[in-house]
């Protein structure tokens, strides 16, 4: 079995240079790849996504999206295009912490947390190495409210999704 993984603009791939020849090298039909690619990811809109195929000794193949970046899907909730050069200096937008708690969700399989509130604290900090605040507020001093257990009527109202309840979509 042999395994491409690349990124893609969600629901804008096209034939053109890395994917095309990429796909043509493994002998897969490039314009029905493309268009599947692109119906797969089209929930993501404007997001970069990770599109793994894997191509069996048949010649056939299977399509899996992965889940946006953690950047990616902050960026798209604080509805900014790219996150800031200098984070420490310069914020580039905002995000509330009920967005964030959505991305972990997104995230879960992705990230090492046993908590919802443990995989929220890491989406925070990845707020901040990218340069946007949460909830208008310097994003260490809402994990100093997390820890202080200001959200915590919040993240009851997502705890069953976390816990394997239907899933957070974004």
């Amino acid at each position: 079995m042999k395994v491409i993984r690349m990124q893609v603009k969600a629901g804008k791939a096209t034939p053109s240079p890395p994917l095309g020849p990429t796909l043509s090298q493994y002998g897969l039909p490039v314009d029905r790849v493309v268009e599947e690619i692109n119906r797969a990811t089209e929930g993501y809109s404007g997001m970069d996504v990770t599109v793994v195929i894997r191509v069996d000794d048949s010649g056939r193949y299977y399509v899996d999206v992965q889940s946006p970046t953690t950047t990616s899907l902050l960026l798209n909730s604080a509805g900014v295009q790219e996150s800031s050069g200098d984070p420490a200096h310069k914020k580039v937008g905002n995000v509330s912490l009920e967005d964030v708690i959505k991305v972990a969700l997104v995230k879960k399989r992705d990230l090492n947390a046993k908590s919802l509130k443990a995989a929220t604290k890491s989406v925070v900090s990845s707020a901040r190495s990218i340069g946007l605040t949460v909830n208008g507020k310097d994003p260490r001093e809402v994990l100093a409210e997390i820890d202080r257990g200001v959200y915590d009527d919040l993240f009851s109202r997502y705890e069953a999704l976390w816990r394997g309840g239907s899933s957070a979509s974004h």
